[in-house]
């Protein structure tokens, strides 16, 4: 009976979450700017992995909601919550996250991406560190041969919520810009050191990006946390 209840209760809070925000998102003024390597692609139909930060999900979620894209979202209960609404947003959803569900989520990826469907990836997801680079979307792309995109949002005003990611909601009429950078392409024959190497250059482009955007936009700049100080 409790587990009954328990799934009742996150389907009923996924499907609330999903009206409030479809709701409160119609309201929001985007922006989009694209380079032009990636809008190349697009016109050509190319699959491609959205690399994105965890913090920055919603408004880029939204932005490309019926696209078919399929997302990768960790088995946690927030997870779920989230599954739930962009699922009603038209993504596809692999659950599974680095801790938990992830040699079967990872090639689950590359199989979808294989046959030609975008994947979006928050690398720095389920748990941080914030807007820090894990491996697997990169492993994902090289293993289905596949380019990447960084993308980063901004927003003229928001809440933001003080968990590890610090989630961006827009407020109602607010504007975002939403940038789409170029295009990252990996050799299938990239050894390890190779991918560390790229995935420090895609971490740069993604800081780079999301502080220019957030400069432009007057956003709250996200702070460095004693973690990231550390290991600088």
């Amino acid at each position: 009976m409790k587990a009954r209840a328990d799934s009742l209760r996150t389907a009923l809070i996924g499907w609330a979450g999903h009206l409030v925000l479809t709701a409160l998102m119609r309201t929001v003024r985007f922006e989009v700017r694209n380079d032009a390597s990636y809008a190349a692609a697009v016109g050509a139909g190319e699959p491609l992995v959205y690399a994105l930060w965890h913090g920055r999900l919603l408004p880029l979620a939204w932005a490309h909601r019926g696209e078919r894209v399929t997302t990768l979202i960790s088995l946690s209960r927030d997870g779920e919550y989230i599954a739930r609404i962009v699922e009603g947003w038209g993504y596809g959803v692999v659950r599974g996250s680095t801790s938990r569900g992830g040699s079967r989520a990872l090639a689950e990826l590359i199989r979808l991406g294989k046959k030609g469907i975008s994947l979006a990836i928050t690398p720095d997801g389920p748990r941080g560190p914030r807007e820090r680079m894990k491996p697997g979307l990169l492993l994902a792309a090289q293993r289905a041969g596949m380019a990447i995109v960084p993308v980063s949002g901004a927003c003229s005003a928001a809440w933001w919520f003080e968990g590890w990611d610090r989630f961006l909601v827009p407020k109602p009429f607010s504007r975002v810009v939403l940038v789409h950078g170029p295009l990252m392409r990996l050799p299938r024959d990239l050894d390890e050191a190779g991918l560390e190497q790229r995935a420090a250059e895609l971490e740069q482009t993604m800081r780079s990006l999301q502080a220019r955007l957030d400069a432009e936009l007057a956003s709250r700049p996200t702070p460095v946390d004693a973690a990231r100080a550390e290991d600088a």
